[in-house]
């Protein structure tokens, strides 16, 4: 008789750092509709997970300043165990999701959201949220703020830092 693996549950947790804000303003600033200025987290096991100018951390769900999530989209089910999943983030968290590795344009949340989600379920997180640095870029205003934004690290305060970064 086959055993059946044990699934465990995945979310992307969508927040708009902008409070509504970049769908007023954006037209004005940029040329452009964006409806918000996106922070992602991925919630599985019971906690959430994102990356930020301190690194990995974890939070209970929706446990970071932030509060709840604007939006909540089911990414589908893992077979990944727990433990597997904390040693990938360990491993991350020690090369290529380090804190100083963060870059608001490159590197930040949402690519480190995406490429989790991929790990655990397959699929990519929505393409509005990983194609906003481009748009944003893409506009006169955003290669002049360019300078000014590369230089800011977000990390939502309330989560602990899952690895420090220490190098290998």
């Amino acid at each position: 008789m086959e055993k059946n693996p044990t699934r465990y549950n995945v979310q992307l947790y969508i927040y708009d750092l902008s409070r509504g804000m970049a769908r007023s303003l954006s037209p004005i600033m940029l040329g452009k509709q964006l409806d918000g200025i996106w922070h992602t987290a991925i919630v599985a096991y019971g906690d959430e997970f994102f990356f930020g100018g301190e690194g990995i951390s974890s939070c209970s769900p929706g446990g970071t300043m932030l509060g709840p999530p604007d939006t909540v989209v089911e990414l589908g089910e893992t077979e990944v165990s727990e433990e597997i999943f904390m040693d990938y983030l360990s491993s991350l968290g020690e090369s290529t999701y380090r804190g100083d590795r963060y870059r608001l344009f490159e590197h930040n949340c949402n690519t480190f959201t995406n490429e989790v989600a991929q790990f655990l379920t397959g699929r990519s997180i929505p393409s509005y949220i990983t194609d906003l640095p481009s748009e944003v870029l893409s506009t006169p205003f955003g290669q002049i703020l360019r300078p000014i934004l590369d230089s800011i690290h977000i990390a939502p305060p309330g989560g602990n830092v899952i690895n420090r970064g220490r190098s290998v």
